[in-house]
């Protein structure tokens, strides 16, 4: 990404040129699906593919927010300490609104405004996490021209936060842990209850991860994400008459088996046993990947498509067709859909000699059956949100 052409656009925007640039990527998570809010395991990396930003300093204490994927629509609010409101009419500039709340709450009140040209090139709606990138690019922008000190996994936490009470969308804390604390070529694999963590090298040999955009698209507030929590939170505290545990993620399929009988609701049922189920392949593929075993990885990542589509039901005709088709391609050794589901985005792990051909024919079965055309990009796994 050439800066100059944030540097250009802020200053036909505010008239004066910008200070600074940012980056924050987007994510992509190999296995570990819906695991993160039931206290489980997550293997995101951040990607390539994510949100830019020139920043300008103000003197007065207002915050003015252009954004190019908006057709350069521009918002102005008051800094407004920590009483800033949503917009109902802007929804896009609540992320914004949410993390600077936030972030003056776990500091001190910013003592200017600023101005803040945004661009992205992830697709929208693309199940990519465009909206952490957004949360963690706007905390690296106050950290860094604020001088605020903030942890950066107290920073993810924050994202967790704006999501949860400023947007409404019970997510778990994954995405925002990816995009901030992401490493160059490594995946994150990650304890959602401890906040544990480590890095493992995504060594993949011969093979690159594809990106398979269904284009349809999704908003996770909108749908029935939260459905699929509270449907779990139902689910442990029914076990939680006779296990003393805190999530879904505290037992294994032989505890939940066990212990069915106290669900015994085929609904909840199904989703536990997706959570649980789920938690434990995303162990088994890190080992796998320790272990270079990635034969049994892709077997792993293709039966966590299987059980988000028949256990927890939000993968849909496309994400189905994507990875139904991906899985009978010539060098692909998996295929699943990532991110809230009901569209959005699906990845497949594919030999590198073979991704021109894998894309031509996935993309033609794809457009066949749903009527337009699926998208697809190279997932270059880089650094966590920074200043350029």
């Amino acid at each position: 990404m050439n800066t100059q052409f944030l540097k250009d656009n802020f200053e036909k925007t505010f008239n004066e040129p910008a200070f600074d640039t940012f980056f924050s990527p987007g994510r992509i998570n190999i296995i570990g699906e819906h695991t993160d809010y039931n206290g489980g395991h997550v293997f995101p990396c951040a990607i390539s593919l994510g949100t830019y930003a020139a920043y300008g300093s103000r003197s007065d204490k207002q915050i003015s927010v252009c954004s190019g994927n908006m057709n350069d629509d521009v918002v102005t609010f008051a800094i407004g300490d920590t009483s800033l409101e949503k917009d109902p009419d802007h929804k896009w500039i609540n992320y914004f609104k949410g993390m600077i709340a936030y972030v003056q709450e776990e500091t001190k009140p910013l003592d200017h405004g600023f101005n803040l040209y945004v661009w992205g090139n992830l697709p929208y709606g693309a199940g990519l996490s465009s909206s952490a990138s957004i949360e963690m690019l706007i905390g690296k922008v106050l950290t860094e021209e604020f001088n605020l000190s903030v942890d950066p996994v107290r920073m993810a936490q924050l994202g967790q936060k704006t999501e949860n009470e400023f947007i409404g969308l019970s997510s778990g804390i994954m995405d925002q842990f990816a995009v901030n604390m992401g490493k160059k070529d490594h995946a994150i694999f990650l304890d959602c209850a401890s906040l544990k963590y480590k890095y493992l090298p995504l060594n993949l040999g011969d093979y690159e991860i594809i990106i398979m955009s269904t284009n349809k698209k999704h908003t996770l507030a909108d749908s029935a994400y939260n459905d699929r929590v509270r449907e779990c939170q139902e689910a442990t505290k029914k076990l939680q008459q006779k296990l003393k545990i805190e999530h879904l993620g505290d037992i294994n399929e032989e505890t939940l088996d066990e212990y069915s009988y106290l669900i015994n609701d085929e609904t909840l049922l199904k989703r536990a046993r997706h959570a649980v189920s789920e938690n434990q392949r995303t162990i088994k593929a890190t080992e796998a990947m320790m272990d270079k075993d990635l034969e049994k990885l892709g077997r792993l990542i293709n039966a966590s498509h299987v059980s988000l589509h028949f256990d927890y039901e939000v993968t849909g005709k496309e994400l189905d067709t994507l990875a139904e088709t991906a899985w009978r391609q010539d060098g692909v050794l998996c295929a699943r859909m990532i991110g809230g589901g009901f569209g959005g985005s699906a990845i497949a792990i594919v030999k590198e000699d073979k991704a021109k051909e894998f894309e031509e024919k996935v993309g033609a079965v794809y457009e066949e059956k749903i009527g337009y055309a699926a998208s697809f990009y190279e997932a270059k796994i880089v650094d966590g949100t920074h200043k350029l």
